[in-house]
């Protein structure tokens, strides 16, 4: 099992030190589209890499962006990941960009929605592809449970889930569900990597911020992940407050202890 980090301007220096530890980059295409051959290259050298995308909308009806889709087919070949992701969500309706990621209803009209697009881009970028559960203020309803959803999804695309601990974790607080509950109704054969980041708590409501350091509980919960589930890899996010390297250091630490190394 990997660890790794999002790659982020502000930690280039930090992961060009090559500290100890950091066993794989997971590349956000977005931050690439356009430019970044050399760094791309020189990080496939030294790290297992994974492309993640935040834009290509795969719950919209209709076809995906076409120039997007070259844009992030073009990181893929660059970074020569060991799969691509995206996130089982919408961006954009055929009027507008949203520039967020936001729920689709568990229905299997949108497994078919999803599937087909995520097996499009699999096919372009010639690579696996894994799919990740998004955060909502809002449980839309529909014909199946949102496991059943994520299995079906998975079953239909052929893929692997993107289980994001802190977006389960901060759903179950703010929906009122058992996060481990939750958990046994997947398939843990489809369990491929995990995001952890720390939350945010204000005026009653749990957030992803990406600006914290990863939580006690969160940790506990990511134990019970990787006890249940063949995860491969295992990757830290930080967008805000980016720490010294003694603090990534340490949260490091955090996730050789998630897969019971330390």
């Amino acid at each position: 099992m990997m660890i790794g980090v999002g790659h982020r301007k502000p930690l280039a220096a930090w992961i060009d030190s090559g500290p100890p530890g950091l066993e794989c980059l997971e590349i956000t295409a977005e931050h690439f589209f356009e430019r970044g051959e050399e760094q791309l290259a020189s990080r496939s050298r030294n790290y297992h890499l994974f492309v993640h995308g935040l834009g290509l909308s795969l719950g919209t009806p209709g076809p995906l962006d076409q120039e997007r889709l070259r844009q992030f087919a073009r990181v893929s070949e660059l970074a020569n990941p060991d799969w691509v992701s995206e996130h089982v969500a919408f961006t954009r309706t055929a009027e507008v960009d949203l520039g967020h990621l936001n729920p689709v209803p568990p229905t299997r009209e949108s497994v078919k929605i999803i599937a087909d697009h995520a097996c499009e881009v699999s096919e372009r970028c010639r690579k696996p592809i894994i799919l990740e559960n998004i955060t909502s203020h809002v449980r839309l309803a529909g014909e199946l449970s949102e496991t059943d959803f994520l299995n079906e999804l998975c079953s239909a695309a052929n893929c692997g889930l993107l289980l994001d601990v802190t977006n389960l974790f901060i759903n179950s607080r703010n929906h009122a569900f058992e996060p481990l509950r939750w958990l046994r109704e997947l398939e843990p054969r489809r369990i491929t990597q995990l995001h952890l980041v720390g939350y945010t708590f204000e005026n009653g409501r749990y957030a992803d911020a990406h600006a914290q350091d990863v939580q006690e509980e969160l940790i506990e919960l990511a134990q019970a992940v990787v006890a249940y589930a063949p995860v491969q890899s295992v990757i830290l996010e930080r967008d805000e407050k980016f720490p010294e390297p003694a603090v990534m250091a340490a949260e490091l630490a955090k996730l050789k202890r998630v897969c019971g190394r330390n």
